[in-house]
């Protein structure tokens, strides 16, 4: 996978594509990459294409490609935030190969969906992606949407992420060598873009937490915002990757001050 932070920075979601079918050697490369996507909480997520012609899937909101990604998990704790890093772990990787992806978690035909994927009563998917290749020009509809959600717009640093309270807002000077990392979580995707994130950095690492807002669950699609930070999780893991940080998944609860209603997610230890 080429440079996360190129790919994060260039990445928008896709609603509207070319009509042209993606082609054999893309197809393979997804195939490949998506059988070997692990996640730090080992829960196994199953991905699968998706014709929509053959399965009859509607989709509202897509247009210009029969082609959709599925992805199932059992269900279980932290299934949310597993289904998120590996499927935001697909995203990266089909943008990279010039594939454009959105995440749709309502906007669908959900029963048929859930058929084609073949869910088992223990499982759930809480997302689909279209597949295809984005058209040179959004459409009306797809530029209402963007502006509705405000998705080119991001919380200030200052805003999400603390330096060792909650009531010390972190800077970029401060965050030092995590900086480019942390920004990498800002720009994660989310669900209409609330960016439910909030990141704590002590001395001893970083530490995600979630500021919920509620109507974000159901028992069809799970918990979307727990699935947001699967997203940032991946985002923050990769960058740290790529920017030679070493760090250890962690989820046990450091025990610090949160504000009522915040949810302790996991963290990711800082090694020497």
């Amino acid at each position: 996978m080429e440079n996360i932070t190129e790919l994060v920075r260039r990445r928008r979601s896709v609603r509207t594509f070319d009509g042209r079918e993606v082609n054999e050697d893309d197809l393979k490369k997804l195939a490949l990459f998506m059988e070997n996507i692990e996640n730090p909480y080992g829960i196994p997520v199953s991905f699968k294409f998706l014709d929509s012609k053959k399965h009859a899937l509607t989709c509202p909101v897509v247009s210009g490609t029969d082609l959709y990604v599925g992805a199932k998990a059992p269900r279980m704790p932290h299934m949310e935030e597993a289904f998120g890093y590996s499927f935001e772990t697909f995203v990266l990787y089909a943008q990279s190969i010039g594939i454009g992806t959105v995440w749709i978690g309502g906007t669908m035909d959900r029963s048929a969906f859930e058929r084609a994927m073949v869910l088992e009563q223990n499982e759930m998917m809480p997302c689909v992606s279209p597949l295809g290749y984005p058209a040179g020009k959004m459409s009306i509809r797809e530029n209402m949407m963007r502006k509705a959600i405000r998705a080119d717009s991001r919380n200030p640093f200052e805003a999400i992420f603390f330096d060792s309270t909650f009531d010390i807002p972190l800077t970029k000077e401060k965050a030092g060598r995590l900086a480019e990392v942390l920004e990498m979580v800002r720009w994660a995707p989310s669900a209409v873009n609330k960016q439910p994130w909030r990141v704590l950095v002590d001395k001893n690492g970083v530490h995600f937490y979630l500021k919920r807002t509620k109507g974000f669950a159901s028992e069809a699609a799970g918990d979307m915002q727990k699935i947001d930070l699967g997203i940032a999780l991946c985002h923050f893991a990769l960058a740290a990757k790529e920017n030679a940080i070493n760090i250890c998944f962690n989820m046990n609860d450091p025990g610090i001050a949160a504000e009522a209603g915040m949810e302790y997610i996991a963290s990711y230890l800082l090694l020497q």
